[in-house]
């Protein structure tokens, strides 16, 4: 290249960035810029006229004429060396990673070739260092390009899968991928190209690798997206949670286990309280799932006698082991409570007692007496939500009860209160569970279940069915594996008309016992029963009942009889408040032997404290032909899910 062939090259070399090296086809440097005096570390004149293999490290020379006779072939701007490796040589010989792109100058005295040298040293280092950090990483590394083709995988990766690293690169990353998936991995990968951020693959997805021999495992996945001058990379840490997993299917079976075993102890504490007859019932009952799954609600339904019922509903507040032993507690002792009769502020005034005694407990607890002949309920709330109540017709309205603090507070009177109801109604009992949400109001939640009893008492028939409505009216998003507390729901059917009942008021007299016995027989009569045992039995019942009433009380006797869907009962009451108590009598006396008799004969027996004194009755079964068909009692268990239907 002559003098004034140079000068046009001259200011241009200068002002590039990079190293720019001018050689001719013989492979002679005839023009550098100062940016390669300083790179190599030659002066200019020192360079020029010498061949372009000073600058190459002594171990590629050899090769090195044959590839730049090669480009003056192709003659064409392209890398120089394409996917290999290349090094530069400085004057004090060191060697340092270059890049070269080569271009091709026509002059008026032949070929030049132009080569702009960069120095790669620091992206080099920061590529190792990137190496490093990647073969450090605990995790296996995988690094893809946008067409999912594998860049870069770490030892680990190797160890993982089973590939070797030569195996892997180049391939697509799909090779990872058990086969059943692979359909609809290629979508996921190009969605990540769109939304690209750091965030774990496959989020609530259960996520697998395949090995090379072919075995699955189960993995988690964790992206990143690498921007590089070749592109975007995506970076993916590969972690194998087989280990993992097998220790919480382990802690899940022995969470179930565990929960199994819970359960079971609360459905025995809790119990499956007695078909009433004439009396149906609903109920449904749901444990919590969160920690051990169980807690203290619970329901009782206690036949009373004389056609009462007592009905009990309670929620010890808390959950697990501890609250459902609280319960198993106060069930037993309410239900033992109830069976003496005792009236329902009584009762809870001992239940109270009973809970002070306990550190730390509250419960709330609702108590009421169903007297179905009189259409009458006698209620006591401990703090409890309010009871409702659907009449006939399909009103609902809250029961106006007086409701005290909770037991365990203490030191706080509790008041029954009496209420009139319509025959046929519904009284809808429920704990907290069922009403109360995060971030609700509890006031407006017990109106939204008024509506939905009222809506469905219009629509459905039948207090199964009304249960599982009401439940999903109120839970309508909620999963029966997925309750936060306890919910409990029991329904009572009021009878729609009064069982067949008579009664008279005798005078306290001794000649009562034969009018009533006269009465009784008449009335059994009436109901085709005078020929039968179940006469005799109840006269003779009767007449004792009658005899204590008499000598042992004052004011007028009132003698009851009734006959239910599967009993007979007969009740004396009298104005003495003074509870009759059975007793052995010796062999020459000439007393003592009534109750004795009764409690040998009659099915069951009882006394209950009425306002007036106190009532005295017994029950009979009626002969089965007289009571026809009738549907039992059912009781089914699913999972901790409790369902109860009474007839």
């Amino acid at each position: 290249m002559t003098t004034t062939t140079e000068e046009p090259f001259r200011a241009l070399l200068e002002a590039a960035p990079d190293a720019m090296v001018i050689v001719d086809d013989a492979g002679v440097i005839r023009l550098v810029n100062a940016q390669t005096e300083a790179l190599f570390g030659y002066p200019r004149q020192e360079l020029l006229g010498r061949p372009i293999d000073v600058l190459v490290p002594e171990r590629f020379r050899g090769l090195h004429p044959h590839h730049r006779l090669g480009y003056a072939a192709s003659r064409q701007v392209r890398p120089m060396g394409a996917g290999l490796e290349l090094y530069g040589l400085c004057r004090d010989g060191r060697e340092f990673p270059v890049e070269i792109s080569l271009s091709p100058l026509q002059t008026a005295d032949g070929l030049l070739i132009s080569a702009a040298v960069r120095d790669v040293s620091e992206r080099k280092a920061a590529e190792e260092l990137f190496r490093a950090l990647l073969e450090a990483a605990p995790d296996a590394m995988v690094i893809v390009d946008d067409r999912g083709t594998i860049q870069l995988v770490n030892a680990q990766t190797e160890a993982l899968f089973g590939h070797t690293r030569a195996d892997l690169l180049g391939r697509p990353v799909e090779i990872l991928v058990p086969e059943r998936f692979r359909g609809h991995h290629s979508h996921f990968r190009q969605g990540y190209f769109v939304d690209r951020q750091v965030r774990p693959m496959g989020a609530g997805l259960e996520l697998h690798g395949l090995c090379r021999d072919g075995r699955e495992f189960p993995v988690e996945i964790s992206l990143s997206p690498l921007e590089t001058p070749d592109g975007t990379l995506v970076s993916a840490a590969i972690r194998d949670v087989s280990d993992r997993k097998a220790a919480e299917d382990k802690l899940a079976e022995l969470y179930e286990q565990q929960r199994h075993v819970a359960l079971t102890l609360q459905r025995s504490l809790m119990g499956s309280p007695a078909a009433v007859p004439g009396m149906p019932t609903a109920s449904r009952y749901f444990p919590a799932r969160q920690g051990a799954g169980v807690g203290g609600d619970w329901f009782d339904l206690i036949p009373l006698g004389g056609g009462r019922v007592g009905v009990m509903i309670g929620d010890v507040m808390g959950r697990g082991l501890e609250a459902a032993a609280v319960m198993g507690q106060l069930r037993s002792a309410s239900h033992a409570l109830a069976k003496t009769g005792m009236p329902p502020w009584q009762l809870m005034r001992a239940l109270d007692a009973v809970v002070s005694e306990l550190p730390d407990q509250f419960v709330t607890c609702c108590y009421l007496v169903v007297d179905a002949d009189a259409a009458e309920l006698t209620v006591c709330s401990a703090g409890h939500l309010p009871l409702l109540l659907a009449a006939p017709d399909g009103q609902v309205s809250r029961l106006d009860v007086d409701v005290s603090v909770p037991l365990g507070v203490g030191e706080v009177p509790h008041h029954e209160s009496r209420h009139t109801v319509e025959p046929g109604s519904v009284l809808a009992l429920y704990t907290d569970g069922l009403v109360e949400t995060p971030g609700s109001d509890i006031e407006e939640q017990v109106d939204r279940l008024s509506l939905a009893l009222a809506k469905t008492c219009a629509k459905v028939e039948g207090l199964e069915v009304m249960a599982d409505w009401l439940l999903g009216e109120m839970l309508p998003d909620a999963d029966a594996d997925h309750y936060a507390d306890d919910v409990t729901l029991l329904l009572v059917h009021l009878p729609d008309s009064p069982v067949t009942s008579q009664s008279v008021v005798l005078p306290a007299q001794p000649s009562s016992v034969g009018a009533g016995r006269r009465f009784l027989r008449s009335t059994l009569g009436a109901w085709g029963r005078s020929d039968d045992q179940l006469c005799e039995t109840a006269c003779l019942l009767a007449s004792e009942l009658l005899s204590n009433a008499v000598n042992h009380s004052c004011g007028p006797v009132r003698l009851r009889v009734r006959q239910a869907a599967r009993e007979l009962s007969v009740e004396v009451c009298d104005g003495s408040p003074v509870l009759p108590q059975a007793r052995f009598a010796s062999h020459d006396a000439e007393s003592g032997r009534g109750l004795l008799l009764v409690d040998s004969l009659a099915e069951a027996w009882g006394t209950l404290p009425t306002a007036e004194g106190k009532a005295v009755w017994f029950s009979l079964p009626l002969p089965a032909s007289a009571r026809g068909w009738e549907k039992p009692s059912t009781l089914h268990h699913s999972d901790g899910i409790g369902r109860m239907s009474q007839r």
